[in-house]
This record gives C-alpha cells, sequence and structure tokens, in this order.
C-alpha cells in the first residue's frame, strides 16, 4: 500500500492595506477646496500692497472658521465617497489623542516632536483623507492640551494635514512593505518636518516687517527679492528646529515604525471598514 503524496502547499496571500478612506471624487474635490484656502492663507502676504495690515492675528480667526466647515466637509465627503462608520471615526479619535499626548514630550524643544512620525505612519495607511482630518484634528488638540491656541493655530491645522495626506499618496500602499517602506516613510517624514517648518515660518515672518533687517519682509517688494529674505529668514532662524525634527522622525520611523505599521493594519483589517453590511431574512 502506497503513501499518498503530500499535497501541495497553498501559496500565501499577502494582505493587502485596507483603507479607512478612498479618496474618490468628492473628497479629491474638497481635499482641494481646503489646500486652496491653506495656500491663499499662508501666501496672500507675499502679494499684498505695502499699506496692506499683514498681522495674521486678523485673518487667523476668520481662517479657523473657514477650516472647521470645511473639515466637516472633507468627513461628509469621505462618508458619501466609502461610507466612513463609527468605527472608523473612533479610530481617529484614539490617533488624535495618542498624537496629542506626543506633543508635549518634547515641547518643541530643538525640534524634538515625536508626533511627526506617528501622523506619517497612519496617512500611508490609513489613506489621504482620513490622514489630512487626523492632521487637523490631532493638531487642534494638542493645542488645547498645551495651551498652544493662538493665531497661529489654523496654520498648524493646515500644516499638519498636508503632511499627514502627502504620506498617504506615497506609492507603493498595497504592496510595497519592510525595509524599503521604512526608508521611504523615514525620508518622506524628514522632508515633510522641514517642509512643515518652512511653512510655518511663512505665517510668522510677516511680523518682522517693520524690523529694519536683512531678512524681514518688505510689503509691496517685488516677489524675487521677498522670496530671497525669506530664504535667507528660514536659514538663520529655523533650521536648528527643523533640521532635528527631521532626524527624530526618521529614528522613530525606522525603530518603530514596523511594529506601528503592523499595528495599525492590523487594527485595520479586524474592524473591517470596507466591508459592505448586508441584512438576511430570518428564517423559521
Amino acid at each position: 500500500m502506497t503513501a499518498a503524496p503530500p499535497a501541495a502547499p497553498t501559496p500565501r496571500r499577502r494582505p493587502q492595506a485596507l483603507r479607512v478612506v478612498r479618496l474618490g471624487p468628492v473628497s479629491a474635490a474638497a481635499l482641494l477646496l481646503v489646500s486652496a484656502v491653506g495656500v491663499a492663507a499662508f501666501g496672500w502676504p507675499l502679494l499684498a500692497g505695502p499699506d496692506s495690515d499683514l498681522a495674521h492675528s486678523g485673518d487667523a480667526p476668520w481662517l479657523f472658521a473657514a477650516l472647521l466647515p470645511l473639515l466637516v466637509a472633507v468627513v461628509g465627503a469621505t462618508i458619501a465617497d466609502s461610507g466612513l462608520d463609527a468605527k472608523a471615526v473612533a479610530m481617529l479619535g484614539v490617533l488624535a489623542a495618542v498624537g496629542a499626548a506626543l506633543r508635549p514630550l518634547g515641547a518643541g524643544t530643538a525640534g524634538i516632536e515625536p508626533m511627526f512620525f506617528l501622523m506619517v505612519l497612519s496617512g500611508r495607511v490609513l489613506g489621504p483623507g482620513f490622514g489630512f482630518v487626523l492632521g487637523a484634528v490631532t493638531m487642534f488638540a494638542s493645542a488645547l492640551l498645551t495651551g498652544g491656541v493662538g493665531p497661529w493655530m489654523p496654520f498648524q491645522m493646515l500644516a499638519m494635514g498636508w503632511v499627514a495626506m502627502g504620506a498617504g499618496l506615497l506609492p507603493g500602499a498595497e504592496r510595497l512593505r519592510g525595509r524599503r517602506e521604512l526608508w521611504l516613510l523615514a525620508s518622506y517624514g524628514a522632508i515633510a518636518s522641514v517642509l512643515y517648518g518652512t511653512i510655518m515660518n511663512l505665517q510668522g515672518w510677516p511680523y518682522l516687517s517693520g524690523m529694519s533687517t536683512g531678512v524681514s519682509f518688505v510689503a509691496g517688494d517685488p516677489l524675487p527679492e521677498n522670496l530671497a529674505r525669506f530664504v535667507a529668514y528660514c536659514l538663520a532662524t529655523s533650521l536648528g528646529w527643523d533640521l532635528p525634527r527631521a532626524v527624530v522622525t526618521a529614528v522613530c520611523t525606522l525603530t518603530l515604525g514596523r511594529a506601528v505599521l503592523a499595528a495599525l493594519r492590523r487594527a485595520t483589517r479586524k474592524a473591517a471598514f470596507g466591508a459592505p453590511v448586508t441584512f438576511e431574512a430570518r428564517t423559521a
């Protein structure tokens, strides 16, 4: 009696990265609208005349009042596109709370802000739409937690939303895994950390318009001259914070990224955000 041949091994499927928020046409339009408002809010002083009031303390409340309904519009658009449910909202709240708790650990000292790597990894796993809302909500919650409420807060919400959204737009979300993905996210996190500081400098730089220094903003001057002064201002003032922030983000991503990505993807699969809801007739 001959033994039965061993069964052929079944191929293992690599689990796909389920996204909580699919970037459909409605949510993409809402994100473009929010980003357009943010670009205008950050950049209007560069095109303002010499007699304009450049203090962002005057336009920040209006920007904050416009940003909140736009964020609600992004959430509503994602509900229409992909059916955002209570589980996704719960995950948004948990991640925002964790990110807000991470921010005071460094207190902004020398650019040590560990919340950046969590925003990058969350945006990578959960998608650009979810990432933008998460970044903005996390910055809002952390501002309330640390007492950092001021005219800069809506600008921080926009900038952090862009950071997390950009991570969700990186290529290879479905197939790229392992060290290659970690290096991609670490590189992006480092670049995004520097760009975040640069964009936030644009929010505070017009305050120096009354100072007679070589890096001060001069209202009404040609755009190339003001941009040259802005680059010199960034190199002279904020680079000492932006580079350590970039290093901390990259190091945290390379050392903790594998575990955090696995936890986020495991939670996403178990929650089954994209599973359709069906109702069956009750049988006797």
